[in-house]
């Protein structure tokens, strides 16, 4: 069973962080989730992870500020920025010695980025591997919804205009019959030719966790981020990247642009899958999880040995 843990920051908000594995094991993987999901998005990962890797890895997930069972923040906080800064803190907290592979979906991918540029030396001395699971380094420069660009020009002036709307709206959430409502447009969004039901009342669900200031006050930071230069830096290190060639927020020329920026990069492609991999291809991003994993753990000692 996880063990549940609150990790709280330097502006008091709270965030709630669950952990799976010793503590002296000999890598520990983070997974951080995408914008206004959760730390459950990461469900079908969790339990390969345990059975491939043993004690050998400790999984940590957690809720980001805003999202999930993760308190509320003020709206100055809803940043990328902040978020890089927040993962530094959960390291400190949770998982303070030993190698790390950070593994990112979206906004959790973009967190990662946002770790990087602004603690580069705590980076350097934690990261030992990378995986990218839809999400982006450009921002929104590649995201039409699928759609021609004029419809898209359209349809992210709607989106931002209704963001800095609910960014005002402090810790209420969207009502839940609401987002039956809304379900089928979910559905188009996030996954491609395939939905598991399971899988779109999870997203609901948390979607419904989520504060609208959350939902809303991310918008912008998202947008606007371009951290291709910080990857160029990191191409030392074993990553993997994934995509769905049907994702309408991060389709393939954003993967392809991590990819070049990392150039030893494995970079998969899977048709027919929209943006939440995790839950459509599990088993293409288990064995990416996995392979960037067994690399580190080559060069890792024993649990055993002295640390």
């Amino acid at each position: 069973m996880p063990e549940h843990v609150e990790v709280r920051l330097t502006d008091d908000v709270r965030l709630h962080v669950e952990t799976s594995g010793p503590a002296d094991a000999d890598v520990t993987a983070v997974l951080l989730h995408g914008w206004t999901l959760d730390g459950r998005s990461w469900h079908r990962q969790l339990a390969e992870l345990r059975e491939r890797f043993g004690d050998r890895v400790r999984v940590v997930t957690y809720d980001a500020r805003g999202h999930g069972r993760s308190g509320c923040m003020a709206l100055r906080t809803a940043t990328l920025a902040q978020l890089g800064d927040d993962l530094a803190a959960v390291l400190d907290a949770v998982a303070p010695a030993g190698p790390v592979v950070l593994v990112g979906h979206s906004m959790g991918g973009m967190t990662i980025m946002e770790y990087a540029h602004r603690h580069p030396a705590h980076f350097a001395a934690r990261t030992a591997g990378l995986v990218f699971v839809s999400t982006t380094a450009e921002g929104h420069t590649h995201t039409v919804y699928g759609l021609s660009p004029r419809i898209a020009r359209l349809i992210r002036l709607a989106e931002t205009t209704g963001a800095g709307v609910l960014a005002r709206c402090g810790a209420w959430r969207p009502p839940r019959a609401l987002l039956r409502a809304l379900r089928p447009s979910i559905r188009w969004m996030l996954f491609g030719d395939r939905c598991d039901p399971t899988d779109i009342r999870l997203v609901t669900s948390a979607v419904a966790r989520a504060t609208l200031r959350s939902i809303g006050g991310f918008r912008a930071s998202i947008g606007a981020q371009h951290r291709l230069d910080t990857l160029a830096a990191l191409a030392h290190l074993p990553a993997a990247a994934l995509v769905g060639d049907r994702d309408r927020l991060t389709p393939p020329p954003c993967a392809e642009s991590i990819a070049a920026a990392l150039p030893a990069t494995e970079l998969t492609v899977c048709p027919g899958a929209g943006h939440m991999l995790m839950m459509e291809r599990p088993e293409q991003v288990n064995a990416a999880l996995a392979g960037v994993l067994g690399r580190v753990l080559a060069g890792a000692p024993e649990a055993s040995a002295p640390r």
